[in-house]
C-alpha cells in the first residue's frame, strides 16, 4: 500500500474539502497518506472531524527543514500568498496542487515557471469536470460553435454561511479578491473548450453597494479566429445563476451547471445530468493523482492559468 507525505498550507473551506477527498479517494484505491498542515496562525483548533485527517500541524512562517519532502503540497492559503508558498515549497515537494487562481496578480518573476519546471504542478480547474460541461466536450462539436456566452452570477454575502462576506478574501483586493479572478473559473473551462482569446475588451470594476474594495463585476468580449466570446461575471446578482449559451448554425445550446441540463432550445431536447458538486470536485482530485502517477498528462499547467488569469484581469 502506498502512503503519500502531503502538506496543506492553509485550511480554508475548499481545503477542507480537498483533504477530506483526499482521504476518500486514497481510501477508495487501497492507499493513504500522511499530512501536515501549515497556518498562519496555531491558536485556533481544528474542528473535531478533521483533527483524524491531519497528523502535524506547523506554523507556516517557521523556516522549512530542508528535509522534510513531500509528494504533494495543496496551496490552498489566500491567492495573493500564492508565489511565496510555491517558491518556500518548490525543494520539498514531488508536486503543487494549486488552489485557482494561480496568482494575484501578472507582476511576479516569471521565472518561478523555470523553477519549477520538473515539478508536476497542476492549478485547480474543478468546473472542467462538471457534468454539463464533460457532457458539452463529449458531445457538441466545438467547430460549430460561432459564438459562446456564459455567465456567473451570485451574491457574495450568501457565499459563506455564518461569515461576513465583508471579511473574506474576495472582498478584499489585496487579499487577492475580486470577481475577475474569484471566478477565473469561466475563463479557464472557456479557453479548454475553445482555445484562448486573440482579442478582448473588457469593463471590470466596482458597481454595486457592496462593502468591499474588490471588483464586483466583469464584463468581457473576445474572440479568436474559431468563436466569438461573451463573459458575465458579479458579485451581486440576488438569484444565482451559472450558465452557457452555444450558438451554432443549427440550435442554440442552453447549458446550466447548477441544475445539470442541456437543452437544445430549437429541436426541443433536453438532457439531464447528475449535479452533485462533490462529484466533480473528487474527480479533479482523482485527476490529480494520476497526473503525479504519470497516468496522463497534465493539461492545467501553471503557465497555462497564467495565461488565463492575463485574460481575467485584462491585460491581453
Amino acid at each position: 500500500m502506498k502512503n503519500y507525505r502531503i502538506a496543506f498550507v492553509g485550511l480554508g473551506s475548499i481545503a477542507t474539502r480537498h483533504l477530506k477527498n483526499v482521504h476518500a479517494y486514497l481510501g477508495s484505491q487501497g492507499e493513504g497518506c500522511t499530512v501536515d498542515l501549515y497556518r498562519s496562525s496555531l491558536g485556533k483548533p481544528l474542528a473535531d472531524d478533521l483533527l483524524p485527517l491531519v497528523n502535524n500541524t506547523y506554523l507556516y512562517a517557521d523556516p522549512l527543514p530542508t528535509d522534510r519532502k513531500y509528494d504533494a503540497v495543496f496551496v490552498t492559503n489566500p491567492t495573493s500568498m500564492h508565489y511565496e508558498t510555491i517558491k518556500k515549497f518548490c525543494k520539498n515537494t514531488q508536486s503543487f496542487f494549486i488552489e485557482k487562481p494561480v496568482f494575484d496578480s501578472t507582476n511576479v518573476d516569471e521565472a518561478i515557471f523555470e523553477k519549477i519546471k520538473g515539478i508536476k504542478s497542476y492549478v485547480a480547474c474543478p468546473l472542467r469536470y462538471n457534468a454539463v460541461l464533460q457532457y458539452v466536450k463529449e458531445h457538441v462539436n466545438l467547430a460549430d460553435v460561432i459564438c459562446a456566452r456564459a455567465i456567473s452570477s451570485s451574491y457574495l454575502p450568501d457565499w459563506r454561511s455564518g461569515q461576513d462576506y465583508r471579511q473574506t478574501y474576495s472582498a478584499h483586493k489585496d487579499m487577492g479578491g475580486g470577481v475577475s479572478i474569484d471566478l477565473i473559473h469561466e475563463w479557464d473551462y472557456l479557453t479548454w473548450l475553445f482555445g484562448m482569446p486573440t482579442q478582448c475588451q473588457q469593463i471590470i470594476g466596482k458597481m454595486s453597494n457592496l462593502e468591499i474594495d474588490s471588483d464586483d463585476l466583469a464584463i468581457y468580449i473576445g474572440k479568436n479566429d474559431k468563436t466569438a466570446f461573451e463573459l458575465h461575471l458579479d458579485y451581486f446578482g440576488r438569484q444565482t445563476l451559472r450558465t452557457l449559451d452555444l450558438f451554432t448554425a443549427e440550435d442554440t445550446i442552453h447549458c446550466d451547471l447548477i441544475d445539470g441540463t442541456v437543452s437544445y432550445l430549437k429541436s426541443g431536447n433536453v438532457v439531464k445530468l447528475e449535479n452533485d458538486r462533490n462529484a466533480f470536485q473528487m474527480r479533479e482530485i482523482e485527476h490529480f493523482f494520476d497526473i503525479i502517477n504519470n497516468k496522463i498528462d497534465n493539461d492545467s499547467t501553471p503557465e497555462h492559468a497564467y495565461r488565463v488569469l492575463k485574460i481575467a484581469k485584462g491585460e491581453i
